[in-house]
């Protein structure tokens, strides 16, 4: 039990009350009457915790299940009680997470049983051991607290941003139901997917007239309807070496290149594409062969979300290498990676360039936001000058590699590392769309 503030301000207030009464009965009888005072209270305090324990409030964490990475992850708490109570709860959440918000602390007061939501925000993927609940809860006076510990530890799993991953499917469902998408497909694509009547605005190259010709129902013409080339390769590339540990918004572009594969391949999986992943640095570190199946982006998942970037540098050429000798049939390779001198861009070329025009290669590369801002901020020291001059140095060598890149007939993607997902994402389908592949 922890006595409550009231208890403590009554405390202090008898006190001056016995010391301007000391004035009048002396020090000796204003210490002794101090004194039962204060017994008085703390009995009093006693009795409130005690008849508080028959109407514990009943604590318990609700399944955490996986939780996403760079997300605001919902956290529920169910609370059954019989009366009014007022609580103060702190659910431990793991201390090693990297950059975390203070272990939340919840002011509650509840009448009836409630379940109470609050959020983490995780900035590193693992396991990791999830503490107790404690809890206080004020007696029926406010002058005890009662407080206990609540067993509730657990193992909880961090992944990618799956999320965001759920928020992709929807879309892509969407997409890929109804009548606008069979509107956007018409006379794009090389494979047949159905006949419709035409409609005003469509391309009149689309019409078939010997299936026109064999209508009697109507007199509006048929025209064909097609969709982009399914079961095509997608090779996602993804950097694990020295520059992806280097954090950008919270994360490390690392984190932000997984999600951006794991978004992907979703995408390709959806458009029927065959979807593998290597993970590389000096070498490959891990390779998944190209699949199509429901249980294909489970299984990436579950491989790819252990894996930490390391500080070494990335071989690109021989990551390149070792592809071609796997990867016989065309394929869009995706390179997910970032560059921040002229050595590294050189070798890039070199390992890209060798890849066209058996393979369509696509660079991608995860831009500071930092280094934008600082490029266009306003000098007002030295200092400061001296930053800008070195931001505005870093964009124009990586301006000249990108360059370098589509002159070699590399497609290249630089965009935020906290946006690289939906801006990948959007410039596949845009590729599959204009049959590219």
């Amino acid at each position: 039990m922890l006595p409550s503030r009231r208890t403590y301000v009554i405390l202090l207030v008898g006190l001056a009350v016995a010391m301007a009464a000391s004035n009048w009965v002396g020090v000796e009888s204003g210490l002794v009457l101090t004194l039962i005072f204060d017994a008085i209270v703390l009995i009093l305090g006693l009795i409130d915790g005690r008849l508080t324990i028959p109407h514990k409030v009943i604590a318990k964490r609700l399944p955490v299940g996986k939780l996403s990475i760079g997300r605001d992850n919902p956290i529920q708490l169910e609370f059954q009680t019989n009366r009014p109570a007022q609580l103060i709860v702190c659910d431990q959440i793991p201390l090693d997470w990297g950059i975390l918000p203070r272990q939340p602390i919840l002011h509650l007061t509840l009448t009836a049983p409630e379940v109470i939501t609050y959020q983490v925000h995780p900035q590193r993927r693992g396991k990791f051991a999830w503490g107790n609940i404690q809890v206080r809860q004020l007696g029926n006076w406010g002058l005890m607290w009662l407080d206990w510990r609540v067993p509730a530890a657990e193992q909880v799993a961090v992944y990618p941003d799956l999320i965001g991953l759920r928020h992709l499917t929807i879309k892509l469902t969407l997409e890929n139901s109804g009548s606008l998408k069979r509107s956007r497909r018409l006379g794009i694509g090389t494979e047949f997917a159905e006949l419709r009547d035409y409609r005003s605005g469509d391309d009149p190259r689309m019409i078939d007239w010997k299936a026109t010709a064999r209508k009697t129902a109507n007199q509006v013409p048929a025209v064909r309807v097609l969709e982009p080339e399914q079961e095509q390769t997608l090779i996602i590339l993804l950097d694990r070496g020295r520059l992806m540990t280097a954090y950008v918004q919270g994360l490390t572009r690392f984190d932000w290149g997984l999600n951006a594969t794991l978004a992907l391949a979703l995408a390709g999986t959806h458009r029927g594409d065959q979807v593998g992943v290597g993970v590389f640095d000096q070498k490959i570190h891990t390779w998944i062969a190209p699949q199509r199946s429901q249980t294909h982006l489970n299984h990436l998942i579950e491989t790819l979300t252990p894996i930490q970037p390391a500080l070494v540098e990335p071989d690109y050429v021989g990551t390149v290498s070792h592809l071609i000798q796997q990867q016989s049939r065309r394929a869009l390779i995706v390179l997910i990676t970032d560059l921040v001198d002229a050595t590294a861009s050189r070798e890039l070329l070199v390992a890209l360039g060798s890849l066209t025009p058996r393979y369509l290669p696509f660079c991608v590369m995860l831009r500071d936001p930092y280094i934008d801002r600082q490029s266009s901020s306003t000098i007002a020291d030295l200092k400061e000058a001296y930053q800008q001059a070195i931001a505005l140095d870093m964009i124009n060598q990586r301006q000249l590699a990108l360059a370098r890149l589509k002159q070699k007939g590399v497609l290249v993607l630089d965009a935020p590392a906290n946006q690289i997902s939906n801006q990948l994402v959007e410039r596949y389908l845009q590729l599959k769309t204009q049959n590219l592949l």
